[in-house]
Formats: structure tokens, sequence, C-alpha cells
């Protein structure tokens, strides 16, 4: 059977036997019912995680997806996996204990905008600053839908809704900015409505050993529709999308027309009409690194997308890059830790409740 490359998957993770045959979408579906809006992304999201499980090549019980609270958190009952349904905003913290002490487990975590940008911010980038081997997939609607429509940290300036009905004053995240801000050895961006291009972003992911992040545009039919409708409109995202192949020059719009170039005034990236550029043209237009060590031309990139109405958006792998996990890190050190303490005739927590700094209370 095939599986993915094998160093993302945590050392000690059993794959399938080949005699039990190859798994299906429906072993990972649980019998819990769906319970979200009709025409929301989180089914297109569900289904194309479904379908895209078995191609681990895990078994069942070596999976757990951890959640914290909102639309998106119901998740973990719709997979016949291990899951947990934890606590706002701590899903990050959670699966840090779990991936930490369980090597043996390809620990996921599922939030939304809200619950992983507001109470759970700071949760979020010390787990992708730490490195730790885990895979996150941010729900961004930019907006609250399980409390009914309050403007979230991702909503644009000026948003009207039921928390702020004379407009949102706050400058929203931008998700991968934020991630690559924390250095995060993997981040991404992706649709939900784009099965191909999201299983294709789900699987480099799963395949990456470290802390994958993985934002995912997803549409809230009841109280934010159409959000997202400027990148998903056959005829304007032909504009809008900006497509990130690792190793090919970023070119986008109809018949490739528009590409990305330094902007020698700012130091970052913009927009150019490639028959402008003139001669050399295709030398100037950037070419995506993905595996780039330092993520400045990353970060760069993932500031088209403006902090307004949705018009542009660069769509793909941002970062993927190799840096020594927490986990590992954390087991290894324990570990010698119990071979120096294994070679000490003392008792090592005696010496240390009786050592020198010690007070006495009169």
């Amino acid at each position: 059977m095939t599986g993915l490359p094998t160093p993302g998957l945590r050392s000690g993770i059993e794959l399938v036997p080949t005699a039990d045959g190859p798994q299906t979408a429906k072993e990972f579906t649980s019998d819990q019912e769906v319970r979200w809006c009709p025409g929301c992304g989180d089914y297109a999201v569900l289904k194309a995680v479904q379908g895209f499980l078995p191609d681990l090549g895990l078994r069942r019980e070596n999976i757990v997806f951890v959640s914290g609270i909102g639309c998106s958190s119901r998740f973990p009952y719709y997979l016949d996996t291990y899951g947990m349904h934890s606590i706002h905003g701590r899903a990050p913290a959670i699966a840090t204990g779990i991936a930490t002490t369980r090597p043996d487990l390809s620990v996921w975590v599922v939030t939304g905008d809200g619950d992983a940008l507001s109470i759970g911010g700071n949760h979020l980038i010390h787990a992708l600053r730490r490195n730790l081997n885990m895979t996150i997939l941010l729900f961004n609607n930019r907006i609250y839908g399980l409390t009914k429509g309050q403007y979230s940290p991702t909503s644009e300036p000026g948003k009207i809704t039921k928390s702020t009905p004379m407009g949102s004053l706050d400058h929203p995240f931008n998700p991968v900015s934020l991630a690559l801000g924390a250095e995060a050895t993997f981040v991404a961006r992706t649709i939900d409505s784009d099965r191909k291009h999201l299983t294709s972003v789900l699987s480099a992911a799963a395949a990456h050993r470290g802390t994958s992040l993985v934002e995912i545009y997803q549409n809230c039919p009841i109280f934010n529709d159409g959000a997202f409708d400027a990148i998903k409109d056959r005829d304007p995202s032909a504009a809008s999308v900006i497509p990130l192949v690792d190793g090919e020059p970023i070119r986008f719009g109809p018949d490739g027309s528009l590409g990305l170039v330094r902007d020698q005034a700012t130091g970052g990236v913009k927009v150019a009409e490639v028959a402008d550029l003139g001669k050399g043209a295709e030398d100037s237009i950037l070419v995506h690194d993905s595996r780039a060590t330092d993520p400045t031309t990353a970060f760069a990139i993932s500031r088209l997308t403006d902090a307004g109405f949705l018009h542009r958006a660069p769509i793909g792998i941002f970062r993927q890059v190799e840096r020594p996990t927490y986990d590992d890190l954390a087991r290894d050190q324990i570990a010698a830790a119990r071979d120096q303490a294994a070679g000490e005739p003392t008792d090592r927590l005696n010496s240390l409740i009786h050592g020198s700094d010690t007070w006495t209370v009169v």
C-alpha cells in the first residue's frame, strides 16, 4: 500500500499491515450526525480529511484530533479516530502534551479563527515556535459562527456585526503572516471548495516533521456568506488567486499576465504586469522557494493579502523547512537524564530535596 514519506511520521507509529487491505474514507467516518448549517464550508473540509486519512497508512488508533471551541471544533465527533473536544483556545496546549508524551501518535489540531487567534493566540504562537510534531488546521471564515455572528480577529475593518453595529475598529490578523513571524517550519493556505488543492496541501502538511499550520478559507453561509467570493468566482479569481508552486515563477491572472517581482522601494514584493517588465521579464519574476531558510520573502508574499475585503490571495505552501522538533529533543533529554541517573549511586531526587538551597522558616 502507499503512504506518506516517512520523515513526517512520528517514530513508533505502526503502519497498517498490507494484509488488512487498503483503508477507505468510510472507515474514518464516525456514526455521529454531522451538525453544521447547510452549505457550510466545514462539510467540504471534513470530506477531504476523511478521504485523505487512509493515505496516511496509519491505524485509526494512532491518530488523534484535538479541537477547541467553535463550529470547526466539532470535527473530532465526525472522525472515527481518537479525539478530544477540549477547551476554548487551548487545543495546541493539549496537543503539545500528547505529542511530547506519545511519539506513536499522529497529532492534529482543528481550530477556527476565533478559537486560535483570540483566546488561543498565545498557545498557537508557542506551538509554532516550539515546532512540535503536529498538524494545525485553522478554519478561517472571518466571523464567530457558533456564537451567532460577532466579528472575529480576522474580520475586516468596518465589519458590521452583532457586536460591532457601527463597524469593527480592529485591525485583523493575517494568520499566515502570524505563523511566519513565529518562524513556523510549515505554513500553507488553501480553500475549502478546492478539493484537489486542499488534499495536496494536507498531504504535504502531514508529511512534514514539525508543526504544520494550514489556513483554510472556509465560507460561513449564515453569518458571513461570500467572504471569499473574490477568489472563488471563476472570472475574478483568475486575477485574485496567486498560486505558489515551489521552484516555479509566481505568475497568475489571465494567461499569466501578472507576476510577482521585488519591490525596490519597500524591500518586499509587488504585483506587476509582465508585459510592462520589458526585456528580461522572466528573470525579474520571483521564483517561489518554500524551502528558503530565511522566511523574509515568504512573509512579504503573505502581505499581499489585504486586511480589508479579500481581493488577492496567495494560495499554496509558503514555507517548508526542517528544524529539530521540541518533542524529539525533550524525549532525548529525558533519556539522557535517566541514563545519567542510572550511573549515579545516590538518589537524585533526595539530593535535590535536601540540597543546599533550603531555608528555615521561623
